[in-house]
């Protein structure tokens, strides 16, 4: 008599929690986006695939095979944007940190990077609140922002509460568009942001507070969003916005979030 033994080991348990988070990881990406729809889609052409094959309908198989080879590219081409997020995520852990690599294992190599002041950003973002100046400003963490601040005008400017308030004011020049800080400097103004593509973003909101969700799906970068139509202060991080925020919640997320 055969007898079959399975045996289940400590690194087939931790391969299932891997994949587990992989996919929960994968899902999360493109949940309320309409990558969703179409990841299902090729989901359900595979799942047909495999029926019609083991069905043995050699022509149909063969067709619905010829798209089965070609689905990593498709996929690199479809969730181009979803891939660029989860490579950020990847990248954005703190073991890979790229300002604490050296660090982490050589304990040499010390970060140049000025840290942020807060204080003039809160107080500008308060003011304008109060009232009801639209606003919209980005902190770059380590992204390289560059490509968004060449559509806009270089000011290297220090942050000051004045400066902050004076740009985003109704008659200035500068005001339509978004602000980029860079290593604690207003590094541009007037730049134009991609908008987030989620099918399921609130409706009431407007292009700043989409604008401001799109940078930080492309980017790890934060948005500041003041709104022009009720004065709220709002925070975007990793495609999650975070509504009417208080001056002090805005700083403690800032603390949070921003590098």
């Amino acid at each position: 008599m055969l007898t079959l033994f399975i045996t289940f080991r400590f690194i087939d348990a931790l391969d299932i929690l891997l994949v587990a988070i992989l996919l929960y990881e994968l899902y999360s990406l493109v949940k309320g986006t309409t990558a969703i729809n179409i990841l299902t889609g090729m989901i359900l052409l595979y799942v047909l695939w495999l029926v019609v094959k083991a069905l043995g309908m050699t022509l149909l198989s063969s067709i619905l095979g010829g798209f089965i080879n070609v689905g990593i590219i498709a996929i690199i081409i479809v969730f181009q944007q979803e891939l660029r997020r989860f490579l950020l995520l990847i990248g954005k852990t703190e073991f890979f940190n790229r300002r604490n690599f050296a660090k982490n294992f050589l304990m040499l190599q010390m970060s140049d990077k000025r840290p942020l002041d807060v204080h003039p950003l809160i107080k500008a973002c308060r003011n304008m609140s109060e009232k009801k100046t639209g606003a919209l400003i980005v902190l770059s963490n380590d992204s390289d922002l560059s490509f968004y601040s060449q559509t806009g005008d270089i000011i290297d400017a220090h942050i000051t509460e004045s400066i902050l308030e004076s740009i985003f004011y109704k008659n200035s020049p500068l005001h339509d568009g978004a602000i980029i800080i860079e290593n604690n400097h207003i590094h541009a103004a007037r730049c134009v942001l991609p908008s987030t593509e989620k099918i399921d973003f609130p409706a009431h909101l407007g292009m700043r507070h989409r604008a401001a969700v799109g940078i930080t799906e492309k980017s790890d970068a934060v948005a500041i969003v003041v709104s022009e139509q009720t004065g709220s202060i709002s925070l975007a991080f990793r495609g999650e916005l975070y509504h009417n925020l208080t001056p002090e919640r805005l700083a403690n997320l800032i603390q949070e979030k921003a590098v």
